[in-house]
């Protein structure tokens, strides 16, 4: 089957309420499926406005054994903002920056930043704010002013085509995606649980983190997104994780395998009103239901506690890409209530400009991230630690050397490194 095909099929199965476009591509069996789901997507959030060029064109009439979803996909337009009327353009985020983190499992910022000046485009060096990065245009990069390792390009850039994504030297991940596991920040050596761990994104920042060395459980229930994810790690080079298709609230914290586990990313379903993605897929995701969020919310409520009771826990980070406070601050207020005086909010990344909301005293030190504020999809993150820190794992974060922040690269043309191999080059 064809990609049209294959697009039209997953838009028949949506409008018959057959499912998600997710869970339609997934099941589509077409074989590039990040591809298939991009083209769904953006053929969706445009809709109205193919249904009233494909009707002002006469095509089906002139077609007549020519499919509705098949003509929606198979338009020969260039973009398709160039068919919205000016009061109708996309909204703000549409609009975001296009974040590439560095993989450096396989690679380090200066090399690529090396690479793209070579294809002609301009490094700016690390921003000073987020006015620079909306000021980008045209082959012009930065480097992230928070963020190690995240270069920053204009809207629309799309390198899913680039050699150095397709050689899992770049990883296309959004801004506040890449807080969890940054945050989280384990030492090399860890064990690290990620609980809720496709499709793998961030698995491989806390493997880059880890720089491979330690041990990291990750768990996911659906096989065919585990599958997904093997691929996005085994192209990263992540070779520190043992991928498993189990549930975590089914996982044992008094299992021995897991009793050197000091570090847990903890990123559980949600509504995901803050991704526009999914409101896309879903429609009136960003306003769920009251029953939905109250089954949600004691999902995410259970998996936090649970998670809580693993005997050597020293830091957790609990993140959603959700903005209700009902997935967000609530759930947090309520765990730690449950354990009183055991585990406190820690502060977060200062700087970051989007705080959590004030409904209980310390929520001040969550995270929450916007298109309008931050430059994001809508996400919320919050670090709890141990108040009382168990001995083995103070000893191994007394051990453990301390990591400092990476440097910008420089902009100007680099000396040739002393020492041969500092870097890996991106493209072999």
């Amino acid at each position: 089957m064809g990609l049209y095909a294959a697009a039209a099929g997953v838009l028949a199965g949506v409008e018959s309420r057959q499912g998600s476009i997710k869970g339609l591509v997934y099941s589509s069996n077409f074989q590039n499926v990040k591809q298939l789901y991009a083209l769904v997507c953006e053929t969706q959030r445009y809709s109205a406005v193919l249904d009233a060029v494909i009707a002002s064109a006469g095509l089906l009439r002139a077609e007549k054994k020519l499919r509705p979803h098949l003509a929606k996909v198979h338009r020969g337009v260039s973009r398709n903002e160039d068919l919205l009327e000016v009061g109708s353009r996309p909204g703000p985020a549409s609009q975001l920056p296009r974040f590439v983190r560095v993989n450096t499992l396989k690679t380090c910022s200066d090399d690529v930043v090396d690479y793209f000046k070579r294809q002609g485009f301009s490094y700016q060096g690390r921003a000073s704010s987020l006015d620079d990065l909306r000021a980008l245009k045209g082959k012009h990069f930065l480097l992230d002013p928070l963020m190690p390792e995240l270069l920053v390009f204009p809207a629309q850039t799309d390198l899913h085509e680039h050699p150095l994504y397709r050689a899992g030297h770049l990883i296309l991940q959004d801004r506040a995606s890449c807080l969890p596991a940054m945050l989280l920040d384990p030492p090399p050596g860890s064990h690290v649980i990620d609980a809720c761990a496709a499709p793998g994104n961030k698995t491989s920042h806390l493997a880059a983190l880890l720089k491979n060395q330690g041990k990291i459980f990750a768990f996911d229930l659906d096989a065919k997104r585990l599958a997904s994810m093997a691929t996005l790690l085994a192209r990263a080079g992540v070779s520190c994780c043992e991928l498993a298709e189990e549930d975590f609230l089914a996982v044992s914290p008094s299992d021995p395998r897991y009793h050197e586990v000091h570090y847990i990313l903890l990123d559980p379903s949600c509504s995901g009103s803050g991704m526009p993605s999914r409101q896309l897929e879903e429609p009136g995701a960003g306003t769920p239901s009251p029953v939905r969020l109250h089954a949600l919310a004691g999902f995410q409520q259970r998996a936090l506690c649970h998670a809580l009771t693993f005997p050597s826990l020293q830091r957790l980070v609990y993140s959603t890409c959700s903005l209700c406070q009902e997935e967000n601050e609530d759930v947090v207020r309520d765990a730690l209530q449950q354990n009183p005086g055991a585990f406190r909010l820690a502060p977060a990344l200062p700087a970051w400009p989007h705080r959590g909301l004030s409904t209980f005293p310390g929520a001040e030190h969550c995270l929450r991230a916007s298109p309008e504020t931050t430059l994001s999809s809508g996400f919320f993150v919050a670090v709890i630690e141990r108040v009382e820190v168990p001995s083995s794992a103070s000893q191994a974060k007394a051990s453990a050397p301390e990591r400092t922040p990476s440097p910008a690269p420089k902009r100007k043309k680099r000396q040739q490194r002393a020492a041969a191999g500092a870097c890996t080059p991106p493209c072999t």
